[in-house]
């Protein structure tokens, strides 16, 4: 691990936090100036895992700093000090992409807490950036969507035709197009259409294309998408929607691999690979009588199910910090980060609209989130709109016979994950009851020894569930993987 930069013209302070991250076992090395860190980073070719920088030093200001380094090193988390009534400087800190601002005079213990934050950020981000340089065309580390990685593998060397399944955006075209990148006619063309997306007058000459003076206004010949994609892949988004008559006409290219211009004579031929794709239940459209049952067994030779976001929520993190990274770079700016809670409340919402709505949400954080990091209250309303309203005052005995306000409002307003059971509230009469025991016996210490054991228990269970994975009970828990590591190790679950 890079050591953390401290940089401060006060020797006290620099001294103080020298001791105190000391104690923690993380590497420091102090600057009085910020003439002197510029030169270790071009001089020395060196780099902070994290940086923290006063504001008003002689030779430089913090936040001229702040600007040049984030100009070098985009993604280090910067933290700057700055005096209670300073608060233009503060704004500015956050404008320039620091990950937070450090009150003075700071609380020691609250200062190493932040600088132990922003250090397991930057950790973690070094991870995503070795990912993300070497990133796939698909993300997933859910079964379900492993399932789906073994599939597009099984079939990377043939040329049957494929049906996809799956919700509106969950991805269905990238799954098509992962499927011709690695088959043989990889390097021929791919061709999509949405025939749900064209009217029906339009759909025929899309597809097989028409010839001049076929009808008012075609005054050229025009190639169809099966010309197009000769040699490749053809796919059909939304193949549930395409009208019947049509369906009879696929249905005969699919046979022989024959088809007609509108308003051509001659038979032409096309070498394609069809890969179609719904959100429908086609066998239920084909007992309504609204597709035909042999184009559906045609189409039907391998079906591939793509999960929805809400069944794979593990992807969501991974996912967020993907998307958050591309909206930064198409927009020019530094990429945003999520806390620990807004990400916890990402990974818990339906996505009713899929990956896509994930995509644009973090797109909408890009431009519209305040600060740098993304905090919950920072994330668009319909992902707020479903916390429950604070618990009013209950009086004492009051507690046994009312419902928790949690439990009374779950089902209406908090989407429950699968399998999970209902929440009662009777954990936290449990914790009061306890606390009162110790507080009222005076035995020292009540808050550390009460938060290590709930800790202790919230780790070893997702611990349980994940099977012992660390970086996936992490993930569940909205924490990040040093944090879960120091943790385990500090209240010994390792024995």
């Amino acid at each position: 691990m890079k050591p953390i930069w401290i940089v401060d013209d006060d020797q006290s302070i620099r001294f103080v936090l020298e001791k105190a991250l000391a104690r923690e076992e993380l590497p420091v090395r102090s600057f009085s100036n910020p003439r002197d860190v510029l030169a270790a980073l071009d001089e020395e070719g060196v780099a902070p895992q994290v940086l923290v920088s006063d504001v008003r030093m002689p030779g430089g200001s913090g936040l001229d700093l702040l600007a040049k380094v984030k100009e070098r090193l985009p993604g280090l988390p910067v933290i700057v000090m700055t005096a209670y009534s300073d608060l233009d400087s503060a704004v500015s800190a956050f404008q320039g992409g620091a990950f937070e601002y450090l009150p003075k005079p700071f609380d020691l213990t609250k200062a190493v807490e932040l600088i132990r934050r922003a250090l397991d950020e930057s950790l973690r981000e070094d991870v995503l950036d070795e990912r993300l340089a070497q990133m796939p065309e698909m993300l997933g580390q859910a079964p379900a969507m492993q399932d789906v990685f073994r599939a597009i593998g099984r079939l990377s060397q043939s040329h049957v035709t494929v049906l996809i399944t799956g919700e509106s955006g969950s991805g269905k075209e990238l799954v098509a197009r992962a499927l011709h990148k690695h088959s043989p006619r990889g390097s021929g063309p791919f061709v999509a259409i949405n025939t749900a997306a064209i009217p029906k007058d339009l759909l025929e000459s899309e597809l097989f294309g028409h010839e001049r003076g076929a009808f008012t206004g075609a005054q050229t010949t025009r190639r169809g998408r099966f010309e197009q994609a000769d040699g490749g892949t053809l796919f059909l988004d939304e193949i549930g929607d395409m009208p019947f008559d049509l369906q009879t006409r696929l249905l005969r290219v699919l046979s022989d691999g024959q088809f007609y211009r509108v308003g051509g004579h001659n038979p032409l031929k096309s070498n394609v690979r069809v890969i179609a794709a719904t959100h429908q239940n086609l066998e239920e459209r084909v007992k309504l009588g609204a597709f035909r049952e042999d184009l559906f067994h045609r189409l039907n030779v391998i079906r591939l199910r793509l999960p929805a976001l809400r069944e794979r929520r593990e992807d969501v993190p991974a996912l967020a910090r993907f998307f958050l990274q591309k909206s930064g770079r198409e927009l020019g700016v530094e990429a945003k980060r999520l806390s620990d809670a807004a990400l916890a409340r990402l990974t818990a919402f339906d996505y009713p609209g899929n990956v896509r709505q994930l995509e644009n949400i973090c797109h909408w954080l890009t431009v519209m989130a305040p600060a740098q990091t993304v905090e919950v209250n920072d994330l668009p309303p319909e992902l707020n709109e479903s916390i429950p309203a604070p618990p009013r005052a209950v009086a004492a005995g009051e507690a046994d016979t009312l419902p928790s306000p949690l439990q009374a409002s779950t089902s209406a307003a908090v989407p429950q994950m699968a399998g999970a059971a209902p929440a009662t509230g009777r954990w936290l009469d449990d914790l009061e009851r306890e606390a009162r025991s110790l507080l009222e016996a005076g035995v020292p210490e009540v808050w550390e020894a009460l938060t290590r054991k709930f800790e202790a228990r919230l780790i070893h269970t997702a611990l349980d569930i994940t099977r012992g994975r660390r970086i996936e009970a992490a993930h569940k828990l909205g924490i990040g993987r040093n944090t879960i590591t120091r943790k385990i190790q500090e209240l010994g679950l390792d024995d």
